[in-house]
């Protein structure tokens, strides 16, 4: 016991810990423990029993005193407990959205966050007051205490000690894991991968990033590649008797997920058009398909449908991998039939630098923000609502604008209406709900319906045209919706039995040579090669990572971007399932896409 004081004493000398310094270190302590528990509120509390976060955490916390040491100025590290607020209250607003800390390269990409205040101002919470709170309390507290006067050699000396031991002890949980890579890999699985924050700290979550960015691509990585490939199922071509298309639409509805389709409400159909269309005969339709999404969200989805590649472990391929050649759909169309691409938004250019993405895709026209006009604002951004963007749409192909009748076409379509926090104008909602409802659910319900009138008015043309039967049509949810939200809303008896607990999205797929009701659970990477099926792209030299849903070998089961896992299959394929996401990050991060 006299041993331990000792040692206690020496690390923690009462002439450098005063009233001021520890007022400081233990409001930043406090941070730490609320960011931890918030965090852990969401995901899990196993992280709360790993003593790696108690080191790391003291750890972090003696590097970020450092700064009032050195100056002893109040002013300075009042800076820093401000600066580690913002940090650590925007990083749990955007794992309210994305269930993940914010990636190192979009920090450089915080512009695009312009484009979605109101999903911002949605994720904050009251609970995010308690960091500047402790930080006033702490500001009073320092302002009211006098600071001690010690050689600044000594306390140098004595402070530098207790940061090194606090070093020793972080290193030491690690390095028999393979360092901070190899620790970081080893809780890659349902069970530990949300547990990286806490355990890690935002600061070492960072500093992995920035090895994984300058890890030279080695032999190992190859072979593991390698051997993930030979192990894939092979893909399985359509016989030709099966009919064939030479154009697709496909439309990406933002945020659209699988419960409110085939669903009354007070006796209302939510989506009246879609459910019409997965009665004919002719469609295509599976309802549980698996949100795979990332750090890109919407920009991800186009990745899995267009390119047939996951979304890349930490960050956004859009804003970090654009030297990567992609294989895609529009490129094996315009191989095979000669079409021309096209790709329609409301955002801007440079949203998720949608040009940049498009053009690694192959896509030829853009027509983006400026080319329509803005008569049907939705949204705190005001942008255009996706029933004026589909009136318009049909408009320019009418008038030859876009996609003349007779040409062979790839046509993308990005809406926005259903973006979080999906909060529609009165004059603008096509149902009213009488209930009481969770307020969030009803703004989906309403946002739904509006954006299932818009696809009513862009299918009923489509299906005018003369060169319909040559074009497939798939539509999907682009990742689920509810986020955060959805634990909240299911509290609620009303909401049980109609709100899924599962982040479903839709596959539709119109005018399939093929109809089919698939009832199995799928995921988001599976659609590429069911449509390269569907289109009888055989002779493309990229099949995807997914497997097709026509392929009658292939296991109803899907892994989420939390490695969660979702339908029932053989360990061995479960776990070659939780490999492709790694395989991805390579063939992405490195090019070694072929």
């Amino acid at each position: 016991m006299i041993a331990f004081k000792n040692i206690i004493k020496t690390l923690f000398p009462k002439d450098l810990w005063d009233a001021r310094t520890k007022a400081f270190f233990w409001c930043l302590v406090a941070k730490f423990i609320f960011f931890d528990l918030i965090w852990c509120s969401q995901t899990t509390f196993s992280s709360l029993s790993m003593i790696g976060l108690y080191v790391n955490t003291f750890f972090i916390v003696m590097l970020l005193l450092l700064p009032y040491l050195a100056c002893r100025s109040r002013i300075v590290e009042s800076i820093v407990l401000i600066a580690i607020d913002l940090l650590l209250i925007s990083n749990l607003m955007y794992s309210r959205t994305y269930n993940s800390l914010i990636p190192l390269a979009s920090y450089a990409a915080a512009g695009n966050l312009s484009d979605f205040t109101a999903s911002v101002v949605d994720s904050m919470r009251w609970i995010d007051l308690l960091f500047p709170l402790s930080s006033i309390l702490s500001i009073v507290r320092v302002a009211r205490t006098r600071a001690a006067t010690v050689a600044w050699a000594r306390r140098w000396k004595q402070y530098a000690i207790t940061t090194a031991v606090a070093f020793v002890l972080a290193l030491a949980l690690i390095l028999p894991k393979g360092g901070l890579r190899g620790a970081f890999q080893q809780m890659q699985n349902a069970n530990y991968y949300t547990c990286t924050a806490p355990v890690f700290t935002v600061f070492g979550n960072l500093l992995y990033d920035a090895m994984e960015e300058q890890a030279p691509f080695t032999k190992a990585m190859q072979a593991r590649i390698d051997r993930w490939k030979a192990a894939k199922p092979a893909y399985k071509a359509l016989p030709d008797t099966i009919g064939r298309r030479t154009s697709l639409v496909v439309i990406l509805c933002e945020s659209l997920e699988s419960w409110v389709i085939n669903r009354k409400i007070e006796g209302k159909e939510i989506t009246p058009c879609l459910n019409a269309v997965i009665a004919e005969k002719s469609t295509l339709y599976a309802p549980y398909v698996l949100t795979q999404v990332r750090g890109g969200r919407s920009i991800d989805c186009q990745l899995m449908l267009n390119a047939g590649m996951l979304p890349i472990q930490s960050g956004c391929y859009a804003m970090t991998n654009l030297g990567t050649s992609y294989f895609s759909l529009t490129k094996a169309m315009h191989q095979q039939n000669h079409s021309r691409s096209y790709l329609l938004s409301v955002d801007k250019l440079v949203t998720w630098n949608q040009q940049m993405v498009a053009r690694a895709f192959g896509i030829d026209t853009l027509v983006m923000r400026d080319c329509w006009v803005n008569d049907e604002k939705v949204g705190s951004r005001k942008k255009l609502g996706d029933a004026s963007f589909m009136r318009q749409a049909v408009r320019k192909m009418r008038q030859g604008q876009l996609w003349p009748v007779g040409q062979n076409a790839y046509m993308q379509f990005v809406t926005y209406s259903g973006h979080n926090p999906f909060v529609l104008p009165d004059r603008l909602k096509r149902i009213r709900l009488k209930g009481s409802y969770p307020t969030k659910m009803a703004d989906y319900i309403y946002m739904a319906n509006y954006t299932d009138y818009a696809l009513g008015e862009l299918l009923s043309y489509l299906k005018s045209r003369p060169d319909y039967k040559n074009m497939m049509i798939v539509i999907t949810g682009d990742h689920e919706g509810l986020a955060a939200d959805r634990a909240d809303i299911l509290q609620s008896k009303v909401a049980q039995g109609i709100v899924s607990p599962k982040q479903f999205t839709p596959f539709i797929v119109v005018n399939a040579p093929v109809g089919l009701h698939y009832n199995k659970v799928m995921g988001q990477i599976d659609m590429y090669p069911t449509v390269l099926n569907l289109m009888h792209l055989d002779s493309y030299a990229w099949k995807g990572l997914g497997q097709s849903i026509l392929d009658p070998d292939k296991y109803p089961v899907a892994v989420g971007s939390n490695m969660n896992v979702e339908g029932k299959a053989p360990a061995r394929e479960v776990n070659r399932l939780k490999e492709a996401f790694y395989v991805s990050d390579l063939m992405i991060r490195y090019d070694r896409i072929k």
